[in-house]
């Protein structure tokens, strides 16, 4: 059965994104808000576990190189907290090595995107199948 989404007050379904890089973070932000999402930013692991805690959104997208505390990190504590291991999260990263790929996997990320490999509307249409199930 697919999850529920929460949805914001607006009834848009919410999208955390987690990255340090404040071009791409904006625009994801602004990405996804004309898709219809409503959108949280962190710029690090740390305030991004905070901000997943505080707003339970429907998807997290998040980096791995991260100041602070690092995406595998983040996302270690998240499946490891009953009340966020059911938000799916998708890790978006340039670390393209195997290894990396099948940690990700095995921590619980939904899926595992090379941002190098796919195009942000290519992102975008993978979040919406994970969120549609």
């Amino acid at each position: 059965m697919p999850k529920k989404t929460t949805h914001d007050a607006s009834g848009k379904p919410r999208i955390l994104v987690v990255e340090d890089d404040s071009f791409l973070a904006g625009m994801y932000v602004t990405k996804l808000g004309l898709e219809g999402f409503s959108v949280d930013l962190a710029s690090d692991g740390r305030e991004g576990l905070k901000k997943a805690k505080d707003g339970k959104p429907d998807l997290v997208l998040l980096d791995i190189v991260l100041p602070v505390m690092d995406g595998f990190t983040m996302l270690e504590h998240m499946k490891s907290d009953p009340e966020l291991r059911s938000i799916p999260v998708v890790l978006l990263t340039n670390l393209g090595q195997k290894s990396d790929v099948e940690k990700g996997l095995n921590l619980g990320a939904a899926d595992y995107l090379i941002k190098a490999h796919f195009m942000p509307n290519e992102v975008i249409e993978k979040i919406k199948r994970i969120l549609n199930g």
